[in-house]
């Protein structure tokens, strides 16, 4: 099944447009983890478990698993969502963005090595660099647009002329000349909701992966009413460490749960707004 046809059966069936974020941070483990030598795989599996049924997809961010030299917890953890859950995507958060053969052995450690259905990729050295990815027909890739920083003024929001934003550009050229098997989506921050509905107004029907609730403060309510496509959904609304680490007790399981549930129960109460 495409990336996408997966994201659509997860938005239809399950209702939700969350995503949870696995950011796992050694430091902010839950306390009866602390010290274990396969720490990090027990913690994201067990927030997978807490709150499957309610995610339209996980996005594991690769750093912070690579940081520790826990490659092989990333494997398993993706093998772990695949076998325990299937039909909810995998979004490999790496933000890669290289040419040539370098971009065929990062899209190769995407979907070969470790298995997942989407990865963000970074489009700053041109259309070439999305090649490997699209050679992949079935998945998907997230390109980074408009994102959640404040420091992404420094060059997202440079005008190149007519009134055309280089976000904007972005945002054109993956909903349309880049997006050659249909599988692409952007990066678009909640923290910027006027931004993000001038995405959604250039591209009506792709997918967009929204950062910046939860922890970094974005608005639910403004980020939804500005991204949500004509069916009331086409978004992937992530949310990290206030799902993670909203309990460091022995409850860490039920809290991540709680936490997800509000979240999910706050942007289908936007949908309806």
């Amino acid at each position: 099944m495409k990336f996408t046809e997966m994201l659509r059966a997860r938005w239809r069936n399950a209702d939700t447009l969350l995503c949870v974020g696995l950011d796992p941070d050694l430091a902010r483990l839950p306390e009866e983890l602390a010290g274990k030598p396969d720490a990090i795989y027990s913690f994201c599996t067990g927030i997978v478990d807490a709150t499957a049924d309610l995610v339209c997809a996980f996005k594991p961010q690769i750093a912070y698993f690579a940081s520790e030299g826990a490659e092989d917890a990333l494997n398993r953890v993706v093998a772990y969502i695949h076998s325990n859950h299937p039909g909810i995507p995998v979004i490999l958060d790496a933000k890669r963005g290289d040419i040539g053969s370098t971009a065929k052995h990062y899209a190769e450690e995407a979907f070969d090595r470790y298995g997942a259905d989407c990865v963000t990729l970074s489009p700053y050295m041109g259309g070439d660099t999305l090649d490997p990815y699209l050679a992949y027909a079935e998945k998907g890739a997230f390109v980074l647009c408009r994102t959640s920083n404040k420091g992404g003024d420094d060059l997202q929001m440079i005008d190149l002329g007519g009134g055309e934003r280089l976000f904007e550009r972005v945002a054109r050229l993956v909903s349309h000349e880049w997006n050659r098997t249909g599988e692409l989506g952007l990066v678009v921050g909640a923290t910027y909701p006027d931004e993000l509905a001038a995405v959604r107004r250039i591209a009506p029907d792709i997918p967009l992966l929204v950062p910046g609730i939860g922890a970094q403060g974005g608005d639910i309510n403004a980020a939804v009413k500005a991204g949500m496509d004509t069916e009331g959904a086409g978004m992937v609304i992530n949310s990290g460490r206030a799902i993670l680490y909203a309990s460091s007790g022995a409850d860490w399981r039920e809290a991540a749960r709680r936490s997800a549930i509000a979240t999910r129960d706050a942007i289908n109460s936007a949908r309806e707004l």
